[in-house]
């Protein structure tokens, strides 16, 4: 439909970052309307060049909206606080437009059953009464995880317990069926049982947190398990050389494995043998936490104890800087960090927090910038400070401007229209 009583009609011009190529985007009606491709990748880089020799602006690079599987909160916002407010779950909606996140999972960690149905049923109440939200279901991680230290993480021990099918179905009914992923460990007599159940609804069901042997972890992939959580954390400091769960997940064709790349969660050893091993099927979160995206400092955490947040981003238990207190960091951090370390092409990275998790949820984006794909587009530029996103749309309408991100402006006026 127009707005303002025009056709609502957006050009955009710029580098597309998965294949190179210089194209033109026209946006309209929610969709990728038109693709014109107006130079080979050689012929965009030569422009370039160009450009930056003559002192005048380069293009942007065009990539589809970030698509983001795990994220707890970030900018002082909190998902796992409770009661969660609706206000709460609606301006993190509105900061994730800066990161250039046109879609994400909000993720619930192990709590208690009234606080669990409390927060499903905030989310719900926000996709039902705001028709124009970022959020593409709901990310369960826990708590059906492994009760021992180390592979249960920050996850509060006394809310741990094994699968049960009833309370689940209690929760996806509190979030109105919502529940895309749910994070689950293998090593529960019940897992299996659970598992196929899920897989059956429609659920995707991702190991995560586990102390699960061999045997265990194939039978939930023969259950139909599909995804690895934050492979290589959520993990006993000191495993066995071999075999191990860290191996046994990488090993399995059909497990997905999701990965934290800021550059602190992993050494880039891990992310290189990732890379290789699992192609495609690697995708990026950010896992982020409420102090994402907050001035370095020391905080107190609700859940008990205080952080600091370092200059670099890196969050760590105040007085123990060997022991991560969570992410900080968006999807453009990891991004960046994997082009950097030369571990995958920036195409490549982008990719990885686009168009894979988007195909692995099933989701219209995994189409990426095809004629007919959702328009869910970011621009932005990557120098050696990192990735500036400049302006992120979803279905076609200007969500974010970092040239003008407090005016009331015509979303179909931009200034990177040719």
């Amino acid at each position: 439909m127009a707005a303002g009583g025009r056709d609502a009609l957006t050009r955009l011009e710029g580098i597309h970052v998965l294949t190179g190529e210089h194209i033109r985007l026209t946006l309209a009606g929610g969709v990728i309307a038109g693709y014109e491709v107006l130079g080979t990748p050689e012929e965009a880089e030569i422009r370039q060049a160009a450009g930056a020799q003559a002192g005048g602006q380069e293009l942007p690079l065009i990539g589809p909206g970030l698509v983001d599987l795990q994220l707890n909160g970030y900018a002082g916002l909190d998902l796992n606080t409770h009661p969660l407010q609706a206000d709460t779950v609606r301006q993190l909606n509105e900061r994730l437009w800066a990161e250039g996140v046109t879609s994400y999972l909000p993720t619930l960690i192990t709590n208690s059953d009234e606080a669990l149905r409390s927060g499903l049923g905030t989310i719900a109440e926000v996709c039902e009464t705001d028709s124009n939200h970022n959020m593409a279901g709901i990310h369960l991680e826990g708590p059906f995880i492994s009760p021992e230290d180390g592979p249960r993480g920050a996850h509060d021990a006394q809310y741990v317990r094994a699968p049960d099918w009833e309370l689940f179905q209690s929760w996806q009914e509190a979030a109105g069926g919502r529940i895309r992923i749910v994070t689950v460990s293998p090593e529960w007599p019940e897992a299996v049982d659970f598992i196929e159940r899920c897989t059956g609804s429609g659920v995707l069901v991702s190991i995560g947190h586990t102390a699960a042997n061999s045997a265990q972890i194939q039978a939930a992939v023969q259950a139909g398990a599909r995804m690895s959580t934050h492979l290589g954390n959520g993990a006993h400091p000191v495993l066995p050389r071999h075999p191990n769960y860290i191996w046994d997940q990488l090993a399995e064709e059909h497990l997905w494995a999701s990965v934290i790349a800021d550059g602190f969660h992993l050494p880039d050893t891990f992310l290189r043998v990732a890379a290789k091993v699992k192609g495609e099927r690697l995708i990026l979160v950010s896992d982020a936490v409420s102090f994402g995206g907050m001035p370095p400092g020391t905080y107190d955490t609700h859940i008990g104890g205080r952080v600091t947040l370092t200059p670099a981003g890196r969050l760590h238990l105040a007085g123990q800087p060997a022991l991560l207190a969570g992410s900080a960091l968006p999807m453009t951090a990891g991004i960046a960090h994997l082009a950097e370390r030369g571990i995958a092409s920036l195409g490549e990275a982008w990719a990885m927090a686009s168009v894979r998790p988007a195909g692995l949820l099933g989701l219209p984006a995994a189409q990426g910038l095809a004629p007919g794909a959702p328009a869910d587009v970011a621009l932005f530029t990557k120098d050696a400070a990192g990735i500036r996103i400049l302006r992120t749309y979803k279905r076609g309408q200007l969500k974010y401007d970092a040239c003008d991100v407090s005016a009331d402006r015509d979303p179909h006026d931009t200034g990177f229209t040719r």
